[in-house]
């Protein structure tokens, strides 16, 4: 039977509104509900429930670290890596969104054969045959499982761009956690080098003592051991300054020792009113909560890829070609042959492959879903307890630096009093050296508080808004 073109492309077009009318295997995917939370986090204390500003870093006012952030968020490799992800997530859509369409080809051909005597009942002949022809081939979505696949598609792509915006979030914390560390380790650096010129001349007047006959060995044995501590832990605290050094080199996408040449400087500290927003904001901003809720909602598209296996289906194989016996007849129009050739499939008996791979969807749908549960709980403990830490590290620093000025003013009355002949030189530079001390454990605790709040703004789930919107 010949059929024209005409006819063809009618057939087609009164098949498309059956297929895409047709119903889709598999559950539909709803969201899930979200756990019952109050307007404001639990200790989030005198915290401003307004919403947080995105690129948190700058609210520390320093150039350096905002440069250094931006640097990392454009190239580090992790970033680029989470980047190349989502192209592919996204060219991964596009092809699931393309076999709804029919696959459209052309061909050439040319065919020559020299047959026997009597190989089809005829004489021995010899042929040539000639054509140039377009066919498509299009199997139709009856039973939704190609429309659930671009379901899947969809889900796994923004799954992707929540990664990436993760990424945003986890680098732009570890660059800062690695910067506070650096002036932390430099602040000890600068104040142990102060000690330690202190305790060498604790040393010499020890000496003197011993050998004017004031002294006793036992003082001077003492006030070595204090300078050689005190040295080895210079040298550690060194170390540590060029390997936070290289770390931030290396988060911001260039080599280890291109930081080098960075001054020292103040450590960071937050602001004085930190807001924090409420709970529903924080759950709708972080990224990873995203990337659970979208592998849910792909899980769930592919249990209905898997059901649709269950149903027949049916292809569509089409030719139009122009051909004959001779070079020139495959450029004659009046030699034009048509073909429409419905196909029907249908795997009845699968001896349960088909209803076990049903089963794995919804077991990998179940566990996405747990997946998902779990991640909001844990983001919801996650900013409790960092709202607990950074609530205590703010009264620990406000401790340590009443701490640090008294021993200051002790100090300072100490220096008074041997200048004036009422105590021994000595004792000023222990007093000097323990208002040194006090300084450390103040540079220490404004280090901690600078750390609580990069984690506090790091389990809000900041730093990506502006830079990778999912």
């Amino acid at each position: 039977m010949k059929l024209s073109a005409t006819n063809y492309a009618r057939g087609i077009a009164l098949t498309v509104p059956l297929a895409l009318a047709a119903c889709k295997a598999g559950p539909d995917y709803a969201p899930p509900e979200l756990p019952a939370t109050g307007d404001a986090f639990l200790r989030a204390g005198a915290a401003d429930a307004a919403a947080p500003a995105a690129r948190w870093w700058e609210e520390f006012g320093d150039p350096l670290l905002t440069d250094l952030v931006d640097k990392g968020l454009q190239g580090a490799p992790g970033i680029a890596e989470a980047e190349a992800r989502l192209r592919q997530a996204r060219a991964g859509l596009a092809a699931s969104r393309a076999s709804l369409f029919p696959v459209i080809s052309t061909s050439a051909t040319y065919v020559y054969a020299d047959l026997p005597n009597d190989a089809f009942g005829t004489a021995s002949s010899s042929n040539e045959f000639y054509s140039l022809g377009f066919d498509a081939q299009w199997e139709l979505d009856l039973w939704g499982g190609q429309r659930r696949a671009i379901e899947r598609a969809r889900a796994q792509a923004a799954q992707a761009a929540a990664q990436l915006a993760d990424a945003h979030v986890r680098l732009s914390a570890e660059i800062a956690r690695n910067y506070t560390g650096l002036r932390a380790r430099e602040a000890s650096l600068a104040l142990l080098d102060r000690r330690h010129g202190l305790e060498t001349r604790l040393v010499d007047i020890a000496r003197k003592r011993l050998k004017g006959g004031t002294g006793t060995r036992q003082e001077l044995a003492q006030a070595l051991q204090q300078a050689e501590r005190s040295e080895a832990e210079r040298a550690a605290v060194a170390a540590e300054v060029s390997a936070l050094r290289d770390a931030l080199a290396v988060l911001t996408g260039t080599t280890p020792g291109s930081l080098d040449g960075l001054e020292a400087a103040a450590i960071p500290l937050p602001p004085e009113e930190v807001a924090v927003g409420d709970p529903a904001a924080m759950l709708a901003r972080r990224p990873d909560i995203m990337a659970a809720e979208r592998r849910l909602a792909g899980a769930t598209a592919g249990i209905g890829v898997q059901k649709a296996r269950r149903f027949p289906s049916i292809s569509l194989i089409g030719l139009i070609g122009i051909g004959g016996t001779s070079i020139g007849d495959a450029f004659d129009t009046d030699q034009s042959a048509t073909l429409a050739l419905p196909r029907l499939s249908w795997r009845f008996l699968d001896f349960g492959r088909t209803g076990a791979a049903v089963r794995g969807a919804q077991a990998e749908r179940d566990a996405a879903l747990a997946d998902y549960q779990a991640s909001v709980l844990g983001a919801l403990q996650d900013v409790e307890a960092s709202l607990a830490r950074f609530g205590a590290a703010r009264i620990a620093f406000a401790r340590s630096k009443q701490t640090a000025g008294r021993a200051q003013e002790v100090a300072g009355l100490q220096q008074m009093r041997a200048k004036a002949g009422a105590a021994a030189p000595a004792e000023a530079l222990i007093g000097e050296r323990e208002a040194i001390n006090a300084r450390l454990a103040e540079a220490n605790d404004r280090a901690s508080l600078t750390l609580a709040y990069v984690a506090l703004a790091k389990s809000l789930g900041l730093g990506w808004q502006t830079e990778a919107q999912p």
